[in-house]
């Protein structure tokens, strides 16, 4: 069942039975984003107290025990998802949280707040081959509300195949090429102009598109090299309010309430939030909802009975 929204009368979303929701485009919305217009006083404040992104930055850590997400895994893979992972699970969860607590789906830009609304957009690094010389590359997905954990395994794993190809049309490979030719001088210039662009909201659909710096989330797994997850701080050009990355598997011995000592399996996430998309309260409540569905991931096999909107 999903957690019950607790929220101030001022900022209770629009609960609606499942489904996506359209909405026309008004002046000072972005290509990326609404304009949230009836928002408390302190947050509209507050992007000028804390201008910038990285200085509004709050870090979050937690550890959680993985028996349930394992089975899950083991069942997915069993029904033909033969390359289900952590990675599919922990995004399906990100996505259902979305759902429920749409305030996490917020940007800030140009001191304003927005909102992706239904658009709920991850970026993640990929290396095409794991060796040290493989070249990396950066793929944009693009998830609604509704989605359940396979429809979420199908799209990423579309990218993934397609970027690990070595791909001369990439989009992202081609624009980061176009940057790397231009004379530092004018590069300089070049980087003002389009943080200028973004600040008014007027950067062109296609480069924010095949910018790794705009989107909801940066999801990076530090498991799959063996090591600890790092606490990635947020960058100040672009719009991403939330960066995840979770590590590799580990044991740890705990002792059962009888005494009888049992080993079980963890994994450790750190999760780097701009604090300015919504209050502390709905914050903590979106971590616990997103602990709830690790821990419970069958829910996310079936799509969401209701979907929580923004406010306007």
């Amino acid at each position: 069942m999903e957690e019950n929204n607790m929220q101030t009368p001022e900022t209770t979303p629009e609960t609606v039975p499942a489904q996506t929701k359209k909405r026309k485009r008004r002046f000072g919305d972005r290509p990326d984003g609404y304009r949230l217009r009836s928002l408390q006083p302190m947050s509209k404040v507050s992007p000028y107290i804390m201008p910038n992104r990285s200085g509004a930055s709050v870090y979050f850590h937690e550890s959680i025990e993985i028996t349930e997400a394992e089975n899950y895994i083991r069942k997915k893979r069993n029904q033909g998802l033969k390359n289900f992972g952590f990675m599919h699970l922990l995004l399906a969860a990100y996505v259902r949280v979305i759902s429920q607590r749409p305030q996490a789906n917020r940007f800030l830009s140009g001191q304003r707040v927005y909102s992706h609304g239904d658009d709920i957009v991850v970026n993640l690094t990929i290396k095409r081959e794991m060796t040290l010389e493989a070249e990396e590359t950066i793929v944009k997905m693009h998830f609604t509300p509704t989605d359940t954990a396979d429809d979420i395994y199908y799209k990423l794993q579309k990218l993934i195949e397609e970027n690990k190809e070595v791909n001369p049309d990439s989009n992202f490979d081609n624009t980061a090429k176009i940057f790397n030719y231009i004379p530092g001088l004018v590069l300089k210039f070049a980087i003002w102009f389009l943080k200028l662009l973004d600040y008014f909201g007027l950067l062109p659909k296609k480069l924010i598109e095949v910018s790794p710096f705009h989107g909801s989330m940066f999801i990076t797994s530090m498991g799959s090299l063996g090591v600890p997850p790092v606490f990635h701080h947020l960058y100040d050009f672009g719009n991403i309010p939330v960066f995840l990355s979770f590590g590799a598997k580990y044991k740890k011995t705990e002792l059962k309430p009888d005494g009888t000592p049992v080993q079980k399996k963890y994994i450790d996430y750190n999760i780097v939030c701009d604090e300015r998309i919504c209050d502390g309260f709905y914050l903590a409540s979106s971590f616990k909802l997103f602990k709830t569905y690790f821990r419970n991931p069958h829910i996310l096999d079936e799509k969401p009975t209701t979907v929580a909107h923004d406010v306007d």
